[in-house]
């Protein structure tokens, strides 16, 4: 099989993907554009984020704060699938679905930061 194909690499990339695709449908209800198709592809992003932060590998021999930052990266997808959930529930004529969306792309901001440099840090 190819290298491309172990839980190394397919977890984040499937996370990258699901994060571009909340991205594209976070943004078709504010610019007015398929606002009933915006959903269903809003909810595929969250579950794909989701997915693949769940099934990211924690390096071994990582501290504690790692460990707590990757868990925290979870946490964004959580974010991700409750907005989906707002979606559904209140017909998008709410904006619960957005102040979620914005807490998981500020924990997503943080733990992208944060993670390359604990990481770095724990190589040294």
């Amino acid at each position: 099989m190819s290298t491309f194909l172990n839980k190394s690499t397919l977890a984040p990339a499937v996370a990258t993907a699901g994060l571009i695709i909340v991205m594209v449908a976070a943004a078709m209800p504010l610019l007015h554009a398929a606002v009933s198709v915006s959903r269903i592809v809003y909810a595929v992003g969250a579950a794909l984020v989701l997915v693949g932060k769940v099934f990211t590998p924690v390096p071994e021999g990582a501290s504690l704060r790692l460990k707590r930052l990757y868990r925290l990266d979870v946490f964004c997808g959580l974010f991700f699938v409750a907005a989906a959930v707002f979606l559904f529930i209140s017909g998008g004529s709410s904006t619960d679905w957005l102040a979620f969306t914005l807490a998981g792309g500020a924990l997503q901001i943080y733990t992208s930061v944060m993670i390359p440099r604990m990481r770095s840090r724990e190589s040294k």
